[in-house]
């Protein structure tokens, strides 16, 4: 039982208690599909000892974690990339904050996304720059943000190659002078290789699996950018190994691989769960006059590798092509482009930290209501009076109407609250199983034996897991300043 201080002379218990919470996407009868849902914010009906509560749904652009844009080699608040050019790989180069977390022409965002070359975080043999990815992570959590992560072998030239040491190691060799690949720097199969990249993502999962602020790893083994060129070319030893150097170390924290390769997907998932992410969201005909990504490439691609339904339980996260100003100077459809990546379930999307096209702003407002989650409350119904040491059950139907699941366990909790005392009571909701569609949630929680008898409000919140504070927005009326949502008012009765 933790407590902690809410006001002077306030006290405050945060109470986790068993329950039994069926929770699964489900089709709702149609005797409840027929109960209208009343214009007021918030509708609350007594019956039978019974409160049944029906929110008002919001229409608004909700930002949420681990969904929607994110920032690219930056964070909220900072200048955002000029023109059609971007930066990638480099340590980052921090910008004074001016105190305010507004991205002028890009949406506000959840997500800070990292990437940085090997050579750049292991500067000398087994000499981890573990300091530049500390402060990513810190500087992720003061911007509102989590922090999706990258570490590419290498770019494309001399100026964003192998490590220097490294390049030594395997100076001369001659499996170095055979690379069948236009976009590899150092090969793959040399057992160097696999022990020295490898050993920095084992070193990697070591440190930073599982930690709070860390969003998502990218997985990345080869190619320029760290983007999979010429994984196909792998023997199944190499392509293995370098696929469990994150498969056994980042078992809590998701990974994402790139959409490429049906031996890397089918393997890894064998192993557990891991979403995809492609790099060039968009294209439409940019590198050929026959063929595109988003055409020929991607749907195809989704189904060969088995990752079709891989969303059900790992995010789908995608990148821009060039930048979204690029698409609209070709003309390119962007409402298409959306929607295609809707019916892919995209849960987060890196535009670059570039600007959106102002006449495009309502179009990115659409995508961003349907991307990743959105949780309505339909409705809740709990007892009108309780007694201390009893349970008290409560029915919910939630409407999730994002395209995606929530990825991240975010306890479903209530809190009774009066003037001089507050109680937050945790269910065990799994809200990583509320598919889109329609879901059902009920359960019971236990009153605190000692609570006074009177009158509380009551509010309903996802919870940060640690700090034990509302984090996930609604998309319903009722939000209190505290991150709470209103549900009414139930009364604890010593005498019951």
């Amino acid at each position: 039982m933790n407590t902690e201080s809410i006001a002077p002379g306030a006290s405050s218990r945060i109470l986790a208690r068993r329950l039994t919470c069926l929770t699964r996407p489900h089709t709702i009868e149609a005797a409840l599909l027929g109960l209208a849902l009343v214009s007021a914010g918030l509708a609350s009906v007594q019956a039978g000892g019974l409160v049944t509560v029906r929110p008002k749904e919001i229409d608004d652009v909700l930002v949420n974690p681990g969904i929607g844009f994110m920032t690219f080699q930056r964070f909220n608040g900072d200048r955002l990339n000029d023109g059609l050019k971007w930066t990638e790989g480099f340590p980052i180069e921090y910008q004074k904050f001016t105190g305010s977390l507004t991205n002028e022409n890009h949406p506000l965002t959840s997500i800070a996304y990292f990437r940085v070359y090997w050579k750049f975080v292991e500067p000398e043999p087994g000499k981890y720059r573990w300091d530049m990815l500390d402060r990513a992570l810190e500087t992720a959590k003061a911007r509102g943000q989590s922090l999706m992560l990258r570490i590419a072998p290498y770019g494309t030239d001399k100026n964003n190659d192998a490590p220097d040491w490294y390049r030594g190691l395997v100076a001369g060799q001659e499996i170095e002078k055979n690379l069948s690949n236009a976009k590899w720097r150092v090969h793959p199969e040399n057992p160097l290789y696999r022990q020295y990249f490898g050993a920095l993502i084992h070193a990697l999962g070591a440190r930073y699996d599982g930690h709070p602020d860390l969003e998502l790893v990218d997985v990345s083994i080869l190619g320029a950018w760290g983007e999979g060129a010429g994984v196909e070319q792998l023997t199944d030893a190499t392509r293995t190994a370098l696929l469990d150097c994150y498969l056994d170390t980042f078992r809590q924290t998701p990974l994402v691989l790139q959409l490429q390769d049906p031996k890397s997907t089918h393997y890894a998932l064998a192993r557990r769960p891991v979403g995809w992410r492609v790099d060039c969201l968009g294209d439409m005909g940019g590198f050929s006059k026959t063929w595109s990504h988003m055409e020929d490439y991607y749907p195809q691609t989704l189904i060969q590798t088995g990752m079709q339904d891989a969303w059900r339980r790992a995010p789908v996260t995608m990148e821009v092509c060039w930048v979204m100003q690029h698409w609209k100077n070709l003309g390119w459809d962007i409402d298409h482009i959306i929607n295609e990546s809707l019916k892919w379930h995209i849960s987060s999307f890196n535009a670059k930290s570039s600007p959106v096209p102002t006449e495009w702003r309502p179009k990115v407002d659409r995508w961003l209501k349907h991307m990743g989650y959105r949780f309505v409350l339909r409705r809740l119904t709990y007892p009108e009076a309780v007694k201390p040491g009893q349970q008290f059950a409560f029915t919910s139907w939630w409407d999730n109407k994002g395209v995606a699941p929530c990825y991240r366990k975010f306890p479903l909790a209530f809190r009774l609250k009066s003037a001089t005392r507050t109680e937050i009571l945790l269910t065990e909701a799994d809200i990583t199983t509320w598919l889109p569609g329609d879901n059902l949630c009920d359960g019971s929680v236990t009153v605190p034996a000692r609570l006074d008898a009177g009158d509380y409000e009551l509010d309903l919140g996802l919870l940060d897991p640690l700090a034990k504070v509302p984090k996930v927005r609604l998309a319903i009326e009722g939000r209190t300043e505290e991150g709470w949502y209103q549900l009414g008012t139930i009364k604890v009765d010593r005498d019951r």
